[in-house]
């Protein structure tokens, strides 16, 4: 394409304007410039083919043959670069923010928190997805997600929110006083975790657990999983946080912990300049890590 022969966009928009409101004074209107304005672009673009574009007709005007053939290849063109502008800068701020993040997380760190941040930011509507799959952040779509790992995902921004305080916990009546000095003195236990989530298997790698050497694993909903955890059902790895009220009242134990700066809960985001919504929320979602 030679981009020396193409128009100026301007005087494109203008003609546009003009072809799709039928005057020249709305199409002023639409570019919130003067009438004069857009005749001055018309007179340009015509100059740059060669060709007259608009006649007129009364007090009106009207496209010339050549000026309807240009509108029928440019209006759609033009509205399908704006389409893609829209879905790409997520269109308007008006869209809710939209934040997924796992079922147990959500219910208990970040639910209780939700409600001082629609307080601070009456503006922005968030809406949370609970969900343990791991859903692909798209413009229009998902806008961040709260995901367990090491911090690295490929082509995401990851910012630590909630370091590694994840802990081992059972029924105080499961294990007795059994001597624990690792999660292999647990194999014989019964393992569960909510249902999609991946923190029981990187955990278990990490202390050297292989998945072929480790326990079967039983999913659970969020749910079903702290009632089976409080029920002496089985023993679950979960963050401290997510279970500080039953650590307090006895009603679950810590029977193994061992902190690991690397892995944690993470808020992800695609990479680049962030919509007003998405970056209120990350930077509240920051100032929590000091809490």
């Amino acid at each position: 394409m030679d981009w020396l022969r193409m128009p100026s966009l301007p005087a494109l928009r203008a003609f546009a304007a003009l072809a799709q409101s039928g005057s020249v004074s709305r199409a002023g209107a639409l570019l919130n410039v003067t009438h004069a304005a857009i005749s001055q672009q018309i007179r340009q673009l015509e100059g740059h083919l060669g060709t007259p574009l608009v006649a007129r007709q009364g007090r009106g005007v009207m496209l010339t043959p050549e000026g309807t053939q240009l509108a029928q290849v440019l209006l759609p063109a033009l509205e399908t670069i704006y389409q893609k502008v829209e879905e790409m800068t997520d269109g308007d701020e008006t869209r809710p923010l939209q934040v997924a993040a796992a079922p147990l997380f959500t219910i208990n760190w970040l639910m209780p928190r939700l409600d001082a941040f629609r307080q601070l930011h009456p503006e922005v509507e968030v809406l949370l997805n609970p969900t343990s799959e791991i859903v692909d952040l798209r413009p229009a779509g998902i806008d961040m997600a709260v995901r367990y790992g090491a911090g690295v995902w490929p082509a995401l921004e990851a910012t630590l929110l909630l370091p590694s305080d994840l802990v081992l916990v059972g029924s105080p009546e499961l294990v007795g006083d059994r001597e624990i000095s690792g999660p292999a003195d647990l194999m014989d236990q019964k393992w569960l975790q909510e249902t999609g989530s991946n923190e029981t298997g990187v955990w278990l790698e990490a202390h050297g657990i292989t998945a072929a050497k480790g326990p079967q694993v039983t999913p659970l909903s969020n749910a079903q999983l702290m009632d089976a955890l409080l029920d002496g059902e089985g023993i679950a790895l979960v963050s401290r946080a997510m279970v500080r009220r039953p650590l307090k009242d006895g009603s679950l134990k810590v029977l193994f912990e061992s902190p690991n700066e690397a892995l944690g809960y993470y808020f992800v985001t695609r990479p680049g300049v962030q919509r007003k919504s998405l970056s209120t929320f990350a930077e509240w979602l920051k100032g929590q890590l000091s809490q």
